[in-house]
Formats: structure tokens, C-alpha cells, sequence
């Protein structure tokens, strides 16, 4: 391990949920810098107290991380070594911090990952969808309508998709899903990954929204939601009648939405209408 006097951020990845996914060379790493930059000071001091981690933090969240890097960076170059972490998983993905590594580089400070937990890449690991090419899309937009118009952008996509998304989100994420996407397309709901109610769901789009629906359990928790793919056997007319036909459907009755969208795309009609 580098000095903690060599003046580098340590970007710290911290559990999602079992503690004892927290690395050895993690805890050391946090006791031996002179300062923790952490999302939410009080929810990581109980995790640091658990693990006899006593360095001084300080705030850095989305709405003070413009002005909190320039005082970070100048404790760095006066030789000082900063650890970074979030609330959970790896810090940067979904979470506060990209400001603060991106002006550590640029000042020439050396930036080192310690790696582990991140919720996008454990649901990965057991979704049993293609894991050679996927993409990672975060939080979608907390508005249907928008939400609509996001999907609608990846609908052929081939990669597997990759989101987070909150509990009282979830069961209209996956509604919008199916919409876009079609009921057939795979998907998996992985919750609550490493703590006590893990689950993890795979089935149909169509099976799945309803049954999140169904179930208030299912919808608690922190919830990461995979997609796959497009595949070469979806027609590309359809899927751009499908876009077409949820932007009109805004202000057209469905069966007018539907045979203006198959006349622009060429999608047989009545599949636009059915979906």
C-alpha cells in the first residue's frame, strides 16, 4: 500500500449490504488516510465505528460536491491522502464523486481504485442473461412519460440493460418495460442483493410486472432491474412503431395512434394496437 502521506485519492469501494463484503485492504486503506469523503457522513460513520475505522470524514454529496473538491484537492497537494467512498457499493456508479476524481487527475494526484461491492455488477453475476456486452443506464426518469421515452432509445439495443431503480418506482418501471419492450422480452428483478430478503426474479417482462405487482414484498428494497437485449429476431419496424405509436398514443386515441405509427414505421398495425 502507498503511504498515506503520498498525497493520492483512494477511490473506496463499501458493502451493499453484508459486512463482511468490506475488504481488508478497504478498512486499511480507510485508517491510514487523513481523510474519508463520504455521501452521507452519519450513515458511514456507524459502518467505519463497525469496523474500528475512527479517520475524520467530510461531506461530499450532490449538492455541495462543486464546492467541497477545491478544498479536498488542496489538502491532497499539500500531501495529504483522501479515501472517497459512497453510501454502498462503488463509488461514481449512480453516486457522487465524479467531479472530485476528475479535478484530483487534472491537478496530476494519482487516483487508486480499491475494488468491491457494486450492486450492478453482483445482479449481473446470477441474472443468467448475455454478460458479454451489456450497458449500465443508472436511475431512469421518475416520470412515466419520460421513462417511456428513455426505453423507447433502447429498445434495440442488443446489449444486456442494466438499471437501478427505487422501491415505490419499481412496479411502474416494469409496466413501462412491458409497454415498450413487449411482454416477451427476458428480464430479471434482483433485490436486495447480499442482505436478508435477497431475491432475485427472472421471467418474462410480462410475468414479472405482474407479479412485482401482485406483491408488496417485491417491491421494497434496493432494486436493481436487468433487461435483455434486443435480438436479431425483433423486427426494427416494430420496434420503431412501438416508439412512434407511445408518443402519439400521448394525444390520439390508441386505435388512431396505431395506424398513423404502422403507416410512418411500416409495423403491422394491429401489434402496435395489441401492445
Amino acid at each position: 500500500m502507498l503511504s498515506a502521506s503520498a498525497g493520492c485519492l483512494w477511490v473506496v469501494a463499501t458493502p451493499i449490504g453484508h459486512r463482511d463484503d468490506f475488504s481488508a485492504r478497504a478498512i486499511d486503506t480507510l485508517r491510514s488516510v487523513a481523510l474519508i469523503a463520504a455521501e452521507d457522513t452519519r450513515h458511514s460513520r456507524q459502518l467505519l465505528l463497525q469496523h474500528n475505522v475512527a479517520t475524520p470524514l467530510t461531506a461530499l454529496h450532490e449538492h455541495n460536491e462543486r464546492e467541497a473538491v477545491d478544498a479536498i484537492v488542496r489538502r491532497m497537494q499539500e500531501g495529504e491522502s483522501v479515501a472517497l467512498i459512497s453510501d454502498a457499493g462503488t463509488p461514481l456508479i449512480s453516486d457522487p464523486g465524479f467531479r472530485l476524481v476528475r479535478a484530483a487527475r487534472a491537478a496530476g494526484i494519482r487516483c487508486i481504485p480499491v475494488p468491491g461491492a457494486c450492486a450492478a455488477i453482483a445482479a449481473l453475476s446470477v441474472a443468467g442473461l448475455p454478460s458479454d456486452r451489456f450497458v449500465f443506464e443508472g436511475f431512469l426518469p421518475p416520470k412515466s412519460a419520460a421513462r417511456r421515452s428513455r426505453l423507447q432509445e433502447l429498445a434495440a439495443d442488443r446489449r444486456t440493460l442494466i438499471f437501478y431503480e427505487s422501491s415505490h418506482r419499481i412496479s411502474e418501471c416494469l409496466a413501462d418495460m412491458r409497454e415498450v419492450f413487449g411482454g416477451e422480452r427476458e428480464a430479471v428483478l434482483a433485490r436486495e442483493l447480499t442482505k436478508l430478503f435477497e431475491t432475485v426474479l427472472g421471467e418474462p417482462l410480462e410475468a414479472l410486472a405482474d407479479r412485482v405487482a401482485g406483491d408488496p414484498d417485491q417491491q421494497r428494497g434496493e432494486c436493481v432491474v436487468l433487461v435483455a437485449g434486443c435480438g436479431e429476431e425483433v423486427d426494427a419496424r416494430l420496434i420503431e412503431g412501438r416508439r412512434i405509436f407511445a408518443i402519439l398514443r400521448e394525444e390520439l386515441p390508441p386505435a388512431k395512434a396505431a395506424k398513423l405509427a404502422a403507416t410512418i414505421s411500416g409495423a403491422p398495425r394491429k401489434a402496435l394496437y395489441e401492445a
